[in-house]
């Protein structure tokens, strides 16, 4: 059932995803699109990574995203690799790889979930053994 809280969350995250789209350059995009979720009231981003699934926690309502999954039925969870999820940040953050790329390249370095404090200008990557890896990012203004 949908509520007009939940259509307007729905909408607000929505438009600022497109805003943070337009506003991102191609290396070092992701913080422009955070802060546009923050601006939205977007307070954390959680991603379930095998499965592609978005959790939005917003002042407006939770809205989940559901992508094309990465796993459907049994599979091994990897096992967690700094290395790799470093390499994978690093390819994201200049640019050299889209959004699936990325996501492929965390659960291939055997990240579970990752969550963003857009407050904190955090994201924590975790893995299934409780292992994680923090990453800040900077504060950016958007155009």
């Amino acid at each position: 059932m949908t509520t007009d809280m939940t259509t307007d969350a729905i909408s607000r995250l929505q438009a600022a995803m497109e805003r943070g789209a337009a506003a991102r350059p191609k290396a070092g995009g992701f913080p422009y699109l955070a802060e546009s979720l923050r601006q939205a009231g977007v307070t954390h981003c959680r991603m379930a990574v095998p499965a592609n699934v978005f959790l939005y926690l917003t002042e407006h309502g939770d809205v989940v995203v559901q992508g094309e999954p990465l796993v459907t039925g049994f599979a091994a969870a990897p096992q967690f690799d700094r290395t790799a999820l470093i390499d994978a940040l690093r390819a994201d953050q200049a640019g050299e790889t889209a959004f699936p790329e990325f996501v492929r390249g965390c659960w291939n370095a055997g990240i579970i979930w990752y969550d963003v404090d857009t407050s904190a200008h955090t994201c924590t990557y975790y893995g299934a053994n409780g292992e994680s890896y923090a990453e800040d990012y900077p504060s950016v203004t958007l155009p």
